[in-house]
């Protein structure tokens, strides 16, 4: 045995004992490990340890391993309140939803972004914050709220053209990512789905089985979303050679009983329609339940598709033909751009971070991500 093998043979036997010392004075109740002494068992500066725990890429793959073996080996746990104010983060991620709480909790969307962003943000440690913003004493509470530091970055759902909300959040300094756009122009990194292509599929579907007097149920058209969807409606007709007709088109609330409303209005107004083309599952839940009551079958006598492939699609009778949007997805890129935009800001970046596909746009300003939709045919149409 040489003598180099030997002092490592020792000293493996002496950081054997060390780790069988540290774990006997752990069951005895001792205090827990601290940073420095990570830091003296793994060899390295306190400063690396505070390094590796925070995700610094500015640390080898050696020291690396070396300071997560320690950690092991000691049960250390990081202080994350500690490092939040030492980095004066919050380690949050705040969801803000400008909606009534009912609607949120009624809708089927608001979970599935939910679900996506929650899955995006399992991996990195972030608490999601749900917080409902529908009138001006909430929004200003809410600015307040992130004036404060208490959350790092906002993601805001469900926003109509002339909602005052964005610019605020943009005010406070917090980088903040929409789930879609108010406008063709939106000036915040966005995530969308394809509403207008969409739409445009699922009334050329309509129109190949042989519908002809096709209405829509619109949302509401100062969602930039809606007024898409209505767009692709609109676009599919005319492609078809079929004149515009405004008595086909009914607006509602993406609520079901605002599509019961429009589904009267429209029997009222042409009675001998033969296809609905609805903007929300959850209005052509609505819509169905008036047709039933008017003695309509479905699809022999009308045929419905509605948009959002939810669970609502699926469990009605007949199974609702509808328009998938990836909303988990969509709740994923939402999150992937705020963390990628924390990351950009953070101090003690090491030199600028290269844009990643989700961060800049063409001529490199915010991100619009549009998702593509599919229409998945069911009993209804």
């Amino acid at each position: 045995m040489t003598a180099r093998t030997a002092r490592e043979t020792a000293a493996a036997r002496t950081s054997r004992k060390e780790a069988r010392t540290v774990r006997t004075a752990r069951a005895r109740g001792a205090k827990p490990p601290t940073l420095e002494e990570v830091a003296a068992r793994a060899g390295v500066g306190r400063g690396t340890v505070s390094r590796v725990i925070n995700g610094s890429p500015r640390v080898s793959a050696p020291t690396r391993a070396a300071v997560e073996a320690a950690i092991a080996e000691l049960g250390y746990v990081p202080n994350r309140a500690a490092r939040a104010l030492a980095a004066n983060r919050a380690d949050a991620i705040a969801l803000v939803v400008p909606e009534p709480e009912a609607r949120f909790f009624a809708e089927p969307y608001f979970s599935d972004i939910v679900s996506g962003v929650g899955e995006a943000l399992s991996e990195t440690g972030m608490q999601l914050l749900l917080t409902f913003a529908g009138g001006p004493r909430e929004r200003r509470r809410l600015a307040q709220y992130l004036a404060a530091h208490r959350a790092d970055g906002v993601l805001l759902v469900s926003v109509r053209a002339d909602d005052p909300l964005p610019d605020l959040l943009a005010g406070t300094g917090v980088p903040t990512v929409v789930s879609g756009r108010r406008s063709a122009a939106e000036p915040l990194p966005s995530v969308d789905s394809d509403n207008a292509g969409g739409a445009r599929t699922a009334v050329t579907h309509l129109l190949s089985r042989g519908r002809r007097t096709i209405a829509t149920i619109t949302g509401r058209l100062e969602v930039y979303g809606a007024a898409c969807r209505l767009d692709g409606y609109r676009r599919a007709l005319a492609e078809a050679g079929h004149a515009p007709d405004e008595s086909l088109i009914a607006v509602a609330d993406f609520t079901e009983e605002g599509g019961r409303r429009a589904m009267r209005e429209l029997l009222a107004r042409r009675p001998a329609l033969d296809a609905v083309f609805a903007a929300s599952d959850v209005m052509a839940a609505g819509a169905r339940q008036t047709l039933r009551a008017a003695g309509r079958r479905i699809p022999e006598d009308v045929a419905l598709i509605g948009f959002d492939d939810s669970a609502i699609a699926r469990h009605m009778d007949p199974p609702l033909t509808s328009v998938r949007q990836p909303i988990e997805e969509m709740g994923r890129a939402m999150a992937q751009l705020v963390l990628a935009e924390i990351a950009r800001r953070a101090p003690g970046a090491a030199g600028p971070v290269e844009a990643g596909p989700l961060e800049t746009g063409p001529g490199g300003g915010p991100r619009q991500l549009v998702l593509p939709t599919e229409l998945v045919v069911r009993g209804s149409s």
